[in-house]
């Protein structure tokens, strides 16, 4: 019988699907990757579209607060600029070569006969070239990313050009914009400019992803390292695995250090593949000593 045959006869698998954040959370935070994507976004903000040295690691900081990326606030308060411009020069100059090869977490990936979905934020190609760095390519059925959650390449969004025709240039619209912005998000109730930009932890992101994978959320473990897409998620109906930290929360059913220590977020459905694999070891004996 063979071993995928041999898993359907698991009783009542809790899951059937784990979906996966991919930044810090398929590698550690402390490899430096993610704060090096900062460094990148901070001075696209500066070089790019122009905004005040002194102002935009702040700004950096407080639109991913906001918007859950610094790329849909700064769409939000109305600059206008490429989506691949804007994903080339921050992911572009990563040294990728910081992250090392997880032949561990490849093979706990493989020993789990259950569907396995990326699903994040990033676009596509620096999806690819982590998963390529971490050897973890071919471990994943699918990948939700940027470009799928946001299909139209568009430049030319309406409520960004709404706004700065109300504004006036558009180098005066920005200053205005940011300095607003501001001293707006000091304001508990302060009602925010939209984003074109579709991402976690907003529902939307969570409705699109979850119906174009093809997921049911009461038989999913999501893994991230957010707690607010973690919260997000938990209202979706998904369970949820606090990646790089070991306290409960609210929204989180498992916290794990680690990646590495996935299992232990999966009890029933290891116990159930150990006694699988200790019949098929018990089967294959029970041949060669017959033969």
């Amino acid at each position: 019988m063979e071993y995928e045959d041999q898993v359907q006869h698991v009783p009542n698998p809790k899951y059937d699907c784990l979906l996966f954040d991919v930044d810090d959370t398929l590698y550690p935070l402390k490899s430096g990757l993610s704060a090096e994507c900062t460094k990148n976004i901070i001075e696209y903000m500066i070089n790019k579209l122009g905004m005040e040295e002194d102002k935009a690691p702040e700004m950096c900081v407080q639109l991913y607060k906001d918007y859950g990326t610094t790329m849909a606030g700064l769409k939000a308060i109305g600059y206008d600029f490429d989506y691949d411009d804007y994903h080339s020069f921050v992911h572009g100059q990563l040294p990728y070569e910081i992250l090392k090869p997880d032949p561990i977490f490849k093979k706990i990936l493989q020993s789990l006969p259950i569907r396995k979905v990326i699903f994040s934020n990033a676009n596509k190609e620096h999806i690819a070239n982590v998963l390529g760095r971490l050897g973890l390519e071919d471990c994943f059925e699918g990948v939700v990313c940027f470009e799928t959650l946001n299909p139209l390449n568009k430049t030319d969004i309406p409520d960004a050009k709404a706004a700065l025709e109300l504004n006036g240039s558009k180098s005066s619209t920005i200053r205005s914009t940011v300095t607003d912005f501001i001293n707006d998000s000091c304001e508990t109730n302060a009602e925010f400019p939209k984003t074109p930009i579709v991402c976690k932890p907003f529902e939307d992101a969570f409705e699109l992803a979850l119906k174009i994978a093809k997921i049911n959320p009461q038989r999913t473990l999501f893994f991230d390292d957010s707690i607010r897409n973690l919260q997000t998620a938990k209202l979706m109906g998904l369970h949820t695995v606090w990646v790089g930290h070991s306290n409960l929360t609210k929204g989180v059913d498992y916290a794990l250090e680690s990646i590495h220590n996935i299992k232990e977020a999966l009890p029933e459905l290891c116990e159930a593949i150990e006694k699988i694999e200790d019949i098929h070891f018990l089967e294959k004996v029970a041949i060669e000593t017959s033969a």
